[in-house]
């Protein structure tokens, strides 16, 4: 699923930039430039909405960029949007693997289905990006 939210990043006392997102209380992000702190909200958002999914906390409307809300005592740098794709729901499957196959994956992981999700989204991308 893809959620796109609004984050302000606003320049810090010590002359990076620190960002938050007025619509998820906690959500924040922070580095040396604009590019940085823009790239680490980024990362923020999606692992603060896989949490919210996880607790099973309803994901908020997002507030128009227009409609944007700030203190005056924050010194905005930039009013940007942001998108982060959240992994969906993890559902329980049942599947048929050759015992072979199945020894060699337990030789390398102790998680199974990690180890299963992460090969499946390798050959998705690759399939993807085939000519």
């Amino acid at each position: 699923m893809q959620k796109t939210f609004p984050v302000v990043i606003e320049t810090d006392e010590a002359g990076g930039y620190s960002a938050f997102f007025p619509d998820l209380p906690g959500c924040a992000g922070a580095g040396d430039t604009v590019e940085e702190c823009y790239s680490d909200a980024t990362q923020a958002l999606v692992m603060h909405l896989a949490g919210m999914l996880e607790d099973g906390d309803p994901i908020p409307d997002a507030t128009r960029l227009a409609d944007v809300v700030v203190d005056d005592d924050v010194q905005v740098a930039d009013l940007l949007l942001v998108t982060a794709t959240v992994p969906g729901r993890k559902t329980r499957i049942n599947t048929t693997l050759d015992s072979a196959l199945l020894a060699a994956i337990d030789g390398v992981t102790t998680n199974r289905s990690a180890f299963l999700e992460d090969a499946a989204l390798a050959e998705l991308k690759r399939r993807n990006s085939a000519p």
